[in-house]
């Protein structure tokens, strides 16, 4: 039962990788010879350093000002999601600024980067933030499906694995209580995440992310963005805590004057 479930869950997502191609035709085709430069020790692809590459982080690339990732107008909300993200929009109290995990791609909208690590042994894959809550999500790369009965969580369930070039994490069993993106997008806890990692050369990730709510949305949300290779950064010491900018930042009127209200990004 599990493994036809895994298979199942597999074919939706080449499925939607074909969708997401299609939508985004300005994404770069390499010919596999050209990536098999891309690959480790093993010989399988792989987001870790390369070549000559010492350690390193994966940051959001920013420029020229905060990723515009999602087509915001194509979004198609039902009634109450549509109110619930314009009010959202008269403040800044996201959960992450108060130091909430926040899970797919929200971990990458930091000015810090995340660390991708992934060890074969265990078939796992681990996702480390730099800003914020300073956690880690953990994806199962040994061919597992969803349990049926998942309690809710930040990070949700995490399923991985390698189509081609190309990985592909799709998790459910999320909570209400953060956010997927910096604008407010709504979501509940029917929620599906479907992300997509193609790396076309050493220092650059192409990111598609993919979140299927049925009962936020009509139709799936589409975002993309690309991650840059930071060499030599590691992760640091990072303190999220209440006493910190944050309030001044989410309280203050939507006028620019709080705190950190003119930079581009915040933790």
């Amino acid at each position: 039962m599990k493994n036809r479930y895994s298979a199942s869950v597999r074919n939706s997502g080449k499925n939607i990788l074909a969708i997401c191609l299609g939508l985004f035709a300005s994404v770069t085709v390499h010919a596999q010879s050209e990536n098999s430069g891309l690959t480790s020790n093993l010989g399988i692809p792989t987001l870790q350093p390369i070549g000559d590459q010492q350690s390193g982080t994966w940051l959001t690339s920013y420029l020229p000002g905060r990723p515009n990732f999602i087509d915001m107008e194509a979004i198609q909300f039902t009634p109450w999601a549509q109110g619930l993200f314009d009010s959202r929009q008269e403040h800044d109290l996201e959960p992450h600024a108060r130091c909430k995990a926040s899970g797919a791609v929200r971990q990458f909208l930091t000015p810090y980067g995340v660390e991708i690590v992934e060890i074969p042994e265990l078939e796992r894959l681990y996702i480390f933030d730099i800003g914020g809550p300073h956690t880690y999500r953990e994806v199962f790369m040994d061919g597992r499906g969803h349990p049926a009965e998942l309690l809710p969580t930040n990070y949700g369930h995490n399923i991985g694995w390698w189509d081609g070039d190309t990985l592909v994490i799709d998790s459910v069993g999320y909570n209400e209580d953060f956010w997927f993106e910096r604008s407010g997008l709504p979501h509940t806890e029917a929620v599906q995440i479907t992300e997509y990692f193609k790396r076309p050369d050493a220092e650059t990730v192409e990111y598609t992310w993919v979140m299927n709510d049925p009962i936020a949305y009509e139709t799936p949300v589409v975002g993309r963005l690309n991650l840059l290779w930071r060499e030599g950064q590691e992760l640091f010491e990072y303190i999220c805590q209440q006493s910190n900018y944050a309030h001044d930042l989410m309280v203050n009127p939507v006028d620019l004057g709080a705190i950190g209200k003119t930079s581009r990004i915040i933790p």
